[in-house]
């Protein structure tokens, strides 16, 4: 009864200093701040969202001062606000307890935001920082606010009070948090350093893109598990005990994982090797020679796949392992320049030689076809429904087709044949039907 007693003395002791005119005054001051503060940014995002350049876009200056702006102006005009109530009510002889607490906390709020923006720009418009800045932003607040208020050593206390024993160690919540916390920095701090080491290799311009980007994924993988190990001895982990779970996981890769540890390993392959690189034209199947099944262009290297862009604007997710183990014809690896053949079948009753002379004329004036080497034809055979021809020319774009060239030189030696009267004879078979009675000898 005692306690109850006190506790609704506290109550009511809270009431009676709340209501009364200094703190009212206060309070009403830092509440008006707010509420202003809060539409002014909500006006700013509306009028700026439209003309601010998207997140997909490259982070530039344009679209890094409007974003700044937008965060930073709600709580920058809470702060001017609450800095002016405080003086203005400090001169009204109020006591600015209150509002002396608002401007600090508001103003490590600005402190807080601005960094956290900093540091998500700094990492990229595709990093999933650039999407919790807000989430970030207030938890770091918190606990600045609870030591300023004299409340984060009881919270810590009272969460270090609720856990579980394991053996001789026991798990509390605050530890957890804490393990939790200190991964989530070091692995943000790795993230920065590998973005910071993606920024200089790409102004290497002596090193090959393949090699470039093979580094660069090395090194965020190795920073990634770096940070990993150091935040969890940090956290005050034994790392001894993670002896058990290393072998799970090397048992796993040894069954279920072996194809994903297969694939990344052959990433890294490919771009050490540099047997395909991004803007490569490939073809993943199909004959020797100038096939185009499958025929596409590598738009990516990921660590488990390459993205392949095909003519009809589909991309494939092809894995790297089957880039390593199968055939694959690379059509620009060390030259672009490819050779395209057309057969064409005359008819025995033309003169060969004008045929011939029809397929080189039907390459002039042909913009992608290369006059060095000059197109050729050949006879080739003599077959059983026509003489076989063909016609041999290079070009040096097949990023921009193939089949496209093959049909218009096809249409040209088309139009070429019907003017000089040159027949392209189709197979025929003659079948003979014998009604003779049987011998009956």
């Amino acid at each position: 009864m005692l306690d109850m007693m006190d506790l609704w003395r506290r109550i009511e002791a809270f009431f009676d200093i709340l209501f009364t005119r200094n703190v009212m005054a206060e309070v009403a001051a830092v509440t008006a701040a707010l509420w202003v503060g809060w539409a002014a940014g909500r006006a700013m995002r509306s009028r700026f969202r439209r003309r601010a350049v998207p997140a997909s876009a490259a982070m530039n200056g344009a679209y890094l001062a409007t974003e700044a702006l937008i965060v930073v102006t709600p709580s920058v005009v809470q702060l001017l606000l609450v800095a002016a109530a405080h003086v203005i009510l400090a001169a009204a002889q109020f006591d600015v307890t209150l509002t002396d607490a608002a401007v600090r906390l508001i103003g490590a709020y600005v402190v807080v935001r601005v960094g956290v923006f900093l540091f998500a720009a700094s990492l990229g418009n595709k990093s999933w920082m650039v999407h919790w800045q807000s989430r970030a932003t207030f938890v770091i607040w918190l606990a600045i606010a609870a030591e300023y208020l004299g409340w984060l050593d009881p919270i810590i206390a009272t969460l270090d009070g609720i856990g579980l024993a394991a053996g001789k160690t026991r798990i509390t919540v605050w530890s957890i948090l804490k393990l939790l916390f200190t991964l989530t920095a070091f692995v943000l701090v790795a993230a920065w350093i590998s973005r910071w080491v993606e920024r200089r290799l790409k102004r290497l311009g002596n090193l090959a893109p393949s090699t470039r980007i093979g580094i660069a994924k090395f090194a965020n993988a190795f920073l990634i598990g770096l940070s990993i190990l150091i935040g969890l001895n940090a956290a005050g982990v034994d790392l001894t005990a993670l002896t058990v779970l290393t072998g799970a996981v090397g048992l796993g890769l040894g069954f279920g994982l072996q194809s994903i540890a297969a694939n990344f390993v052959s990433g890294f392959v490919l771009l050490m090797d540099r047997s395909i690189k991004p803007g490569d034209v490939i073809s993943l199947s199909g004959q020797s020679g100038t096939s185009t099944e499958n025929f596409g262009w590598v738009q990516e290297l990921r660590g488990r796949y390459v993205v392949v862009r095909d003519r009809d604007g589909v991309e494939m997710l092809v894995p790297n392992q089957q880039l390593i183990s199968n055939a694959v014809i690379n059509w620009s690896y060390t030259d672009p320049r490819i050779r395209l053949k057309l057969p064409v079948r005359v008819s025995y009753n033309d003169d060969p030689e004008l045929a011939m002379s029809l397929l080189i004329a039907a390459c002039d004036g042909h913009r992608r076809v290369l006059r060095d080497p000059l197109p050729v034809s050949r006879l080739m055979h003599f077959g059983e429904s026509g003489i076989e021809l063909e016609l041999r020319f290079w070009i040096s774009d097949p990023q921009d087709g193939v089949n496209n060239v093959r049909s218009d030189v096809n249409r040209a030696i088309w139009r070429l044949f019907k003017e000089q009267n040159i027949t392209i004879p189709v197979t025929q078979h003659e079948v003979r039907v014998r009604n003779e009675p049987p011998d009956l000898d």
